[in-house]
């Protein structure tokens, strides 16, 4: 279904006006201003966003036109000038969508019998390599721990196994999530406070490194973040940047099994999963061929390629203009899907994100009413996030404005819809200075900063600041399930109930749904946080840094020269791609933390050319 025009107004008319909107006389005995956000607008371009009408704002989807239709129009009315392709609204994206065809076979054989294996109720698995047909007969399974190969900590969990026409069965998060003091592993990756060694994206791509042909994840809710059903929730439709060898980081089956399956197939192979979970702590690990197990697959994929599109829109700096700040967030979502209870298909991202998108437009319309600011202003609203952080990692390989000059990102993805409160929860807290200039913004309005109360579930890793965070540029990311805020009305308990009922029940589901009895007051002053501490940012001469200890502070020191600061010399360590990210972008040079090394990329793969400065940033400025 695509929208016609006649839709396209009637979706428009939903819109709010640029105009303030009286906020309502509200009884709290505490401090719910929000300056110029209005949780009012907020909610009405939610609703827009929510709407079935852009049935679920899929990549490339049927709702992908009315959504930039929206969200361009919001811009143009609030004033800002468009900031993408050939002076356009948006940056095309081309991608690769890989579907699973409907009754897809999985078998698993262990101790000589064999049977099937229920999708999605028992596994969920894809590729993501642009191929016709998926057939796998009885593939030997290894299990390989926790699939990390990080020599600056002194952990290969693969110890040169040939993995080659085999599938690696891997537990999900850090070696030391589970670590018990004393334990060779405890705290060497951060104890509970994960890495991107953790994240199931690394997982799959070091497997293919090391050559198997499949990777399988064990699935446990703790270790994962999340439950069974958001696995569910990708209808096992996958997409991927278009490259040159999917191979190369792809294995050629990925997914998931529940952690009953897991326990039955370790049993029924002699072998015990709790205890090889424990022997997989030890850095003497090496993998293990479960005996006389294999697994089959058997399924057709329709490949697509599409072009889908980040958009981005700018208000450019009156005094220094080719410094930009950075406001973000993601507006797609995952589209149709299976029928809930209530019969509803639409996946509608209310939350996730569209607040956050709500949250973009309020500050643009906040900063165009206000005097205009000495460094550009930068509003980004990226595709594919739930993909793979796509959007964001295609521009942020190919900037269209340079990331050596951008001063830093504020992130928005998923604000707390249960009202006003005490604190506001930041994810990866500790890692740069703008902590300080949150705190100093949250002072102003009476509140206080809570860092991230669920560091293992990596969230810091799971949104679209890490695609210019690890190329240096600092960040902050608010997430609602970060932790639960300490609300205004019942309390941190209250917070931690709202994060937890939707994070079980409704994210990624059909009931992410726009609701009228949302109380948004307490989303519009975390909105008003973001707007103080980038209006600071874009009145300023100061450059955010990241702290002594991040992984990102060399990176960002290699730049200096060009934000005019002292040189520093070349690191010991050379700043090699992160691990997973190797040819994320076909020809996009890959970069991240010093000491986490990768094979070097083949003698065939391009070469990113320079991306020069937005002709946009250098356009004749407007005159107040």
């Amino acid at each position: 279904m695509r929208l016609t025009p006649l839709a396209l107004a009637a979706l428009f008319a939903l819109a709010p006006t640029a105009a303030p909107i009286p906020a309502k006389a509200q009884s709290s005995p505490v401090n719910t201003a929000s300056g110029p956000i209005s949780a009012e607008r907020l909610s009405a371009d939610v609703k827009v966003l929510a709407d079935k009408g852009l049935a679920g704002r899929a990549p490339g989807g049927p709702g992908e036109a009315g959504t930039i239709a929206y969200i361009t129009g919001q811009f143009k009315a609030a004033g800002l000038k468009p900031a993408g392709d050939k002076g356009g609204w948006t940056q095309a994206v081309p991608l690769v969508r890989m579907e699973v065809a409907p009754d897809p076979k999985f078998t698993l054989t262990t101790a000589g019998a064999a049977k099937p294996l229920g999708a999605p109720s028992e596994i969920v698995a894809w590729t993501q390599r642009p191929v016709a047909k998926v057939k796998i007969a009885n593939a030997p399974l290894v299990f390989v721990g926790y699939g990390v190969t990080a020599p600056e900590r002194g952990w290969d969990d693969f110890k040169g196994v040939d993995l080659k026409g085999k599938i690696a069965v891997i537990l999900i998060n850090d070696p030391d999530f589970e670590a018990q003091p004393g334990e060779p592993v405890f705290g060497k990756f951060g104890g509970k406070a994960a890495t991107y060694y953790g994240r199931w994206i690394y997982k799959f791509e070091e497997a293919a490194r090391h050559g198997a042909l499949g990777a399988i994840i064990v699935h446990e809710t703790a270790g994962a973040a999340y439950p069974w059903t958001t696995v569910v929730a990708s209808n096992a439709d996958s997409y991927d940047v278009v490259r040159p060898d999917a191979a190369i980081v792809h294995p050629l089956l990925q997914g998931w099994i529940t952690l009953a399956v897991a326990n039955d197939l370790f049993h029924k192979s002699g072998l015990d999963y709790d205890r090889m979970k424990i022997q997989a702590r030890s850095p003497a690990f090496k993998p293990v061929l479960l005996k006389g197990a294999a697994l089959g697959a058997d399924f057709a994929v329709k490949t697509t390629k599409i072009t889908s599109h980040n958009i981005l829109a700018i208000l450019p700096g009156t005094k220094r203009p080719l410094d930009s700040v950075m406001i973000a967030a993601h507006w797609d979502a995952f589209g149709i899907g299976a029928p809930d209870f209530a019969h509803d298909t639409v996946r509608h991202g209310a939350a996730d994100d569209g607040i956050g998108v709500a949250g973009v437009l309020e500050i643009a319309r906040a900063f165009v009413a206000a005097p205009k600011p000495q460094r550009s202003v930068i509003f980004a609203v990226w595709t594919a996030e739930e993909r793979g952080l796509l959007g964001s990692e295609y521009y942020a390989a190919h900037p269209l404005f340079p990331l050596e000059t951008t001063v830093a990102n504020l992130t928005m993805d998923v604000l707390q819809t249960a009202g006003p409160s005490h604190d506001v929860v930041l994810v990866g807290a500790g890692q740069d200075t703008l902590d300080a200039d949150l705190a100093k913004a949250a002072a102003k309005q009476g509140r206080t900063v809570t860092p991230d109360a669920h560091p293992e579930r990596a969230l810091n890793y799971r949104a679209d600041h890490f695609s210019v965070a690890k190329r240096g540029v600092p960040t902050l990311l608010l997430m609602g399930i970060g932790g639960g805020p300490d609300l205004v009305v019942g309390g941190r308990e209250a917070g931690d109930r709202w994060v937890s009922n939707y994070t079980a029940n409704c994210y990624h589901q059909p009931c992410d749904d726009w609701n009228p009895l949302w109380d948004l007051r307490g989303a519009a002053q975390d909105v008003a946080l973001l707007y103080d501490v980038s209006r600071s940012l874009a009145n300023s001469k100061a450059w955010p840094d990241w702290n002594t200890g991040s992984e990102w502070k060399d990176l960002r020191a290699q730049s200096n020269p060009a934000r005019g600061l002292p040189p520093v010399p070349p690191p010991l360590v050379p700043l090699n791609a992160l691990p997973g990210a190797l040819g994320v972008v076909a020809g996009a040079p890959a970069v991240a933390p010093p000491g986490m090394r990768m094979p070097p990329p083949p003698a065939s793969a391009p070469v990113a050319k320079p991306v020069a400065p937005n002709p946009a940033a250098k356009a004749p400025l407007p005159k107040k």
